[in-house]
Parts: C-alpha cells; sequence; structure tokens
C-alpha cells in the first residue's frame, strides 16, 4: 500500500510538471490578431489585407515558397472573365505586369517575339495595366515582396501538430503548435491550405469526394461514367479505337496493364470517397541556353507506360497540345489526353493521410510524371516524330533552382471541403437559385479532372471523372462559405477549401478566385475583431461597403456577365424565362458562339432527336390578361427544322412546330407563338422537346409580353 501511495504522489507530480511546463509553454506563445495557417496565394492576400487594417498577423507555412501553384507552376492563369478580379488579386497581377515592363525581365526572349498569347484574352492588358501569364519564380518574388512591403512575418517550414496542436476556448481556437514546438496565439484564424488541415483539427465539418446528385439536387455531381466532355478520355474526340486493358489484348487471364483499375467505377451520379487527379505543373523550355535534359527517376519503370504506347498505336498525336507558353521560351505544362501527367487513382487518401504518408503520394508522382517525361523522349518504341519533338524540351534550369528544377508544389486540384454556413453547388454557379452576401466572384468552367481509370463493362479501358460545365458566366460566392457552421469555431475563416460540393468547388478552386477569397477573409476576421463578434455574426451590410472600398467586385457589371452577344433580359419588357431558369429533363449543353442570344448563353441538347432532352420554361403572370408569348432560338443550318413546342395557357394547350435553321423575325432573336390569357392562378408553361427533331434543338428565352387594350 506504502508502494502504491508512493507511485500515485509520482504520478501527480509528473502530471503537475507536465501542465506546468505546457502552460509555460502557452505563455510564452506569440500571440496575434489574426494567425494564417498555409503559404498559398490565400495566405498572401489575407496577411496583406490584416496588416492594411492595422491588424497583428503572423504566416504559419509548411511551405518554404509562398505561394502555392501560382509560384509552383500555374503560370498559365486559370482566369474565368478577368472583369470579376479585383482587389488584392488584381494587384498582384498588376504587380506582375509592372515586372515584365522591365527590360531585363525578358532575358531568353523578346518580348516583341513572346506574342500576346492567353487564355480567351490578351496575356498583356495594358491598359487594366496587368498581366495573366508568368514565369514561376516572377510570382514567387511577387508575393515575397508582398510580405516584405508589408513587413508580415512568415515562419515557414512549420507544419500543425494535427493531433494535439491545436488549443480550443470553448468553440473557438486559443493557440495552434507546430511539430516543431512553437506555438502561435491569435484571436482570429484563417485556414489557407490546400488540404484544411486546420479545419479538420479544430473538429470543423467537412466532406472529401463526390456527392451524390442528389444530396444538393445536381447534376454534374457524382461518378460521371458516360460522360465524355473533353479529350482526356478514349473516345471519338480523343482516342478514335477501343484500346484493350489486358497486358495480352482481349485476354483478361493475362491481367492489367498498370495504372488501369479493375474495381467498378459506380453508377452514374452516385456519390464515392474518390476525388480528381494530381499532377505538378510542370516549367519547362526548348531553349537550348536554358534546357535541362529530362531526368531519369529513381523507380523507372517503363512497363508503367504500356497503355501509353498503345494509345500511340491507335495515332494518337496531341502530347504536346498544353505546353502552354509563358515569358521566356517557357512553358506551363498541363495535363492533356487519355494518359498524360495527371496519375489518375493515386491520390486518394492524400487528404486524410499523415505527412510520412502525403510525402510518398508526392514523391510517387514525381517518379510518375519525370518517367512520363523520360519515356516518351527515350524510349525506342514511342513514335518517331513524338520522341524527336520530345527530346527538344527539358525543364527550365532556372527555375526551381533548390529542387532540381522540379516544381516544389503539387497541384492539390481537391481535398477536404468544409461544410459550412452556407454550402455552393452547381445551382448558385449556374444562377438557378441566388447566392446571398456575395464576398467575391468567380466564372471559370466547372471543371474535374478524372478520377478513375476502369474496364467497360464490354472489355475496353476508359477513363470516368473529367468533365467541363460551363457557369453561363459569372456567379457570386457566399460569405456563408467562408465559415464554418454556427457553434462548431466563431474564429475560423477557410478561403481555400471553401463550403461547396464537388463540381462547384470544380470552378471555385482557381487562383484568382483563392486570392479574392482570401482579401475577404482576412476583411471579415478584421470587423469580426473590432466589433468583437464570432465570424458568423459579421454584419454583411458592414463587410460589403468594406469589400467595396478595397476594390473587390461582388457582383458581375454587365459587359462581364453577358459579353458582347448577350442580351440583358433586364432590359426586355414582360416576363423573361431565360433558359438557365428552365427544368431540364436529357443531355443539354451550354454555348456562346452565336453572335447574339438572351442572358449569358444559350443551350442545346445533343441531336440525339430521341425524345428524352425536354425543356420546361415556367412562370406565373403578375395579373390576368392577354400576352402575346414569343420564344427566342439562336439560327443555324444544322438546327432542327421541327422543333416541337408545347403551351399552356388559361384556356388550354396549343403546340407549335418552329423552323430553326431560319433567322427569327424579331430583332434575329424572337419567334412570336401568339397571343393567349393567362391568369395568374394558373402556371405559364413552354415545354421543348427534341421529339421528331431533324437537327439541334436550340433553348434560349421566353417571353411573356402584356397584350395592351
Amino acid at each position: 500500500m506504502s508502494l502504491l501511495r508512493h507511485l500515485i504522489t509520482f504520478c501527480l507530480a509528473v502530471t503537475v510538471t507536465v501542465q506546468a511546463v505546457h502552460a509555460e509553454d502557452n505563455s510564452h506563445a506569440e500571440a496575434y490578431d489574426l494567425v494564417i495557417y498555409g503559404g498559398t496565394s490565400a495566405a498572401v492576400t489575407a496577411a496583406v489585407q490584416a496588416k492594411r487594417l492595422g491588424k497583428s498577423v503572423v504566416i504559419v507555412s509548411p511551405d518554404q515558397h509562398l505561394g502555392g501553384l501560382s509560384s509552383g507552376g500555374l503560370g498559365w492563369t486559370d482566369t474565368g472573365n478577368k472583369a470579376v478580379i479585383g482587389g488584392l488579386a488584381r494587384e498582384f497581377y498588376h504587380r506582375v505586369w509592372k515586372h515584365y515592363q522591365k527590360p531585363g525581365a525578358w532575358k531568353w526572349q523578346k518580348r516583341s517575339a513572346y506574342g500576346d498569347k492567353g487564355q480567351g484574352t490578351a496575356a498583356i492588358d495594358g491598359k487594366q495595366r496587368t498581366m495573366w501569364i508568368f514565369e514561376p519564380h516572377v510570382a514567387e518574388q511577387v508575393f515575397d515582396d508582398f510580405v516584405s512591403d508589408y513587413k508580415i512575418p512568415v515562419h515557414r517550414n512549420e507544419w500543425l501538430d494535427r493531433k494535439q496542436g491545436v488549443k480550443k476556448s470553448g468553440k473557438n481556437i486559443a493557440s495552434i503548435t507546430t511539430r516543431s514546438g512553437k506555438t502561435y496565439a491569435g484571436r482570429m484564424f484563417i485556414d489557407a491550405t490546400y488540404e484544411g488541415d486546420l479545419l479538420a483539427a479544430a473538429d470543423v465539418s467537412y466532406h472529401v469526394g463526390r456527392e451524390a446528385n442528389s444530396v444538393y439536387d445536381e447534376e454534374w455531381n457524382g461518378v460521371q461514367v458516360g460522360v465524355l466532355h473533353h479529350r482526356h478520355h478514349f473516345g471519338p474526340n480523343a482516342v478514335k479505337e477501343k484500346i484493350s486493358p489486358y497486358r495480352v489484348p482481349g485476354d483478361p487471364s493475362s491481367g492489367l496493364l498498370p495504372r488501369i483499375s479493375g474495381a467498378d467505377p459506380g453508377k452514374y451520379g452516385a456519390g464515392d470517397d474518390k476525388i480528381q487527379a494530381y499532377c505538378f505543373r510542370m516549367c519547362l523550355t526548348n531553349h537550348p541556353e536554358n534546357r535541362v535534359p529530362f531526368p531519369k527517376p529513381d523507380g523507372y519503370d517503363a512497363d508503367q507506360y504500356e497503355l501509353l504506347l498503345r494509345i500511340y498505336q491507335a495515332g494518337w498525336r496531341q502530347t504536346f497540345a498544353k505546353f502552354d507558353p509563358i515569358p521566356n521560351f517557357k512553358t506551363d505544362t498541363n495535363n492533356h489526353g487519355p494518359m498524360s501527367t495527371d496519375n489518375i487513382g493515386y491520390n486518394y487518401d492524400y487528404p486524410e493521410a499523415s505527412y510520412e504518408r502525403r510525402k510518398e503520394i508526392i514523391k510517387e508522382h514525381q517518379t510518375y510524371q519525370q518517367g512520363w517525361l523520360y519515356f516518351i523522349a527515350n524510349d525506342p518504341r514511342v513514335p518517331q516524330e513524338v520522341q524527336k519533338k520530345m527530346r527538344e524540351w527539358g525543364l527550365a534550369g532556372d527555375e526551381f533552382k533548390d529542387n532540381g528544377n522540379w516544381p516544389h508544389q503539387l497541384y492539390i486540384r481537391e481535398a477536404r471541403r468544409m461544410v459550412g454556413q452556407y454550402v455552393m453547388t452547381e445551382n448558385e454557379l449556374l444562377k438557378k437559385r441566388p447566392t446571398p452576401d456575395s464576398v467575391g466572384m468567380g466564372s471559370y468552367t466547372m471543371d474535374s479532372h478524372n478520377v478513375q481509370r476502369y474496364v467497360t463493362p464490354e472489355g475496353y479501358v476508359q477513363n470516368e471523372g473529367d468533365i467541363g460545365v460551363s457557369t453561363r458566366g459569372p456567379y457570386e460566392i457566399a460569405y456563408g462559405s467562408l465559415v464554418p457552421r454556427k457553434g462548431e469555431c466563431g474564429n475560423l475563416l477557410v478561403p481555400v477549401c471553401v463550403s461547396s460540393s464537388h463540381i462547384a468547388f470544380g470552378s471555385i478552386r482557381m487562383e484568382p478566385v483563392f486570392m479574392i477569397l482570401g482579401h475577404s477573409a482576412a476583411t471579415a476576421a478584421g470587423i469580426a475583431l473590432d466589433q468583437q463578434l464570432d465570424v458568423q455574426d459579421v454584419p454583411y451590410e458592414v463587410l460589403k461597403k468594406q469589400l467595396l472600398k478595397e476594390g473587390q467586385i461582388l457582383e458581375a457589371p454587365p459587359e462581364a456577365k453577358y459579353g458582347k452577344n448577350g442580351v440583358n433580359p433586364k432590359t426586355l419588357k414582360g416576363i423573361v424565362v431565360d433558359d438557365s431558369q428552365a427544368k431540364l429533363k436529357g443531355a443539354w449543353e451550354t454555348s456562346r458562339s452565336s453572335k447574339k442570344y438572351i442572358g449569358t448563353s444559350y443551350s442545346h441538347e445533343s441531336n440525339t432527336r430521341d425524345g428524352k432532352a425536354v425543356a420546361r420554361f415556367e412562370t406565373k403572370v403578375p395579373q390576368a390578361g392577354r400576352y402575346e408569348v414569343r420564344y427566342a432560338y439562336t439560327p443555324n443550318s444544322n438546327r432542327s427544322s421541327k422543333v416541337k413546342l408545347a403551351l399552356q395557357h388559361a384556356k388550354g394547350k396549343a403546340t407549335h412546330t418552329i423552323n430553326q435553321k431560319k433567322l427569327p423575325p424579331l430583332d434575329g432573336v424572337f419567334i412570336s407563338l401568339g397571343e393567349y390569357d393567362f391568369t395568374p392562378d394558373q402556371p405559364a408553361v413552354l415545354e421543348v422537346t427534341n421529339a421528331g427533331a431533324d437537327g439541334y434543338v436550340i433553348i434560349d428565352a421566353v417571353q411573356w409580353l402584356p397584350v395592351s387594350k
């Protein structure tokens, strides 16, 4: 018994001593108004904004290099509509522009020789004094200049202790501790990582993987078996021949080729826990003085690329389609084709993995991608014309010098996504429902890379998950998507792993948007600090006023929303229901290729003529009376001359068949369907179908125009 008492006394003494040590450690923790965890572009803009608001701030970065993908090889910026990029994001691109005004910036190439090619619009905008395409080291220098100009402390290579490093006081974070033992106390926190490590460690709700379409009433979420939008699959627009996945073609008993899964890919629209593929955005050059030959990576295995050989044998020759030019004879090289730089299926456990496991995944991606380059440049089985061209390229010798000229950042296209106060879905991006409390805008296509490479029931190889759906112009992003649910954490904002569905995040996840949201998150944090509020309680009108003052763009101007060819529906009389508001069944795609249309775009079905594509335009008139009904479409010789319309009015139904090959007689946009009676107690409905069509069926808008008595 005496020995037991001594042991208990000793254990209590040790416990008290350990508690005292921890108390002493926390007492010496540096305290800030705002602690930002992450080294991404969003982290830097958030820190700069906090400083501008007079707040003390620190960047605790697990990375050595600031800027994430913006400085990690993604120089061919996925801007979308540049008119909605404001605030500190636009200042970043202005500083890039200023750099390239200096003659010394053009070391390997003359400015006049570079040209002005960009994503949809000019790479260099002299009028706006912005440049959207740049070299990795230039972007990193801009980020470093930001933190230097504003005297922002940056603690690099500091990794959050994800198990015990987050201390909370009630529902709020009090401090974070890194694996090195450093502790940072703060009144507000921002998780600006690609992985969402801080939000997860703080017990904030999140999701990994694709939700089923039914979760948020979406069309483009979940498994996408059978959807072949781009050229990154095995199909008519890429590889015309069907390719066997087996080592001995056509013989399942011989086993699968490497990098093909034998698992069931799942049913269309179903949810899963898989994520879209990662890759490195490589900076390559064909300039001999700066070119470094592609290295043969440790662990190189030519057998890993046997499928690529079969793709070449089938006639595919698009290897160099995404060697996008950036200044000084360099590229931002991205994935393109059915087997390219995307390492499909090798990242599923990355979001939740330990740091050690993540390093293994990153290394595997590097080995695969460097091996892909080495294989094409050196394996004698590669078509001669492809190999000859690849040998003209190499790594850029003046980029990523401390990492063997290889990018220091893997493209984490998607990891955790917070489930916050408001969840952004495709419905907000497509303007099917309004977005509350805008704190910035996005506009890029809803874009997901491939998730799986599998075997079809017929015994051929296919990719799944790649998808691109237009957002029909810019869209607003809700403040509620940056903050956790009420009661989970009152002093955390998340501008990167925002609260959104998988498919909505496919558009939001662009670097300019992350910078925009980092800026807005810091502004909200400043207001919460000043008014001693939880982030969920920040008054939106106060936040909106401040953001507009700071140059953020919260609502698209008409020229950005509709472009040069779109007609603003608000300028039209009566009731106008756009195709974006129609209820659709079947396969419809949006387009903006015609010279004039209503709203941000128009839609067409896939010319299947099967009667499965139906569009329902519905409204209620404000008062009973007679209305002229007009239908808008964009004409072309490939349209159907037999488009069937069914109109529901107060006295019954009327049917019409129109010829969409002909130019609409009313302003080249509308055709009149006649005058009918409508009442407020009955829906006014027009349905369009592709049944019996002999070409593409177009839907654009329906107008109910009151008839003057």
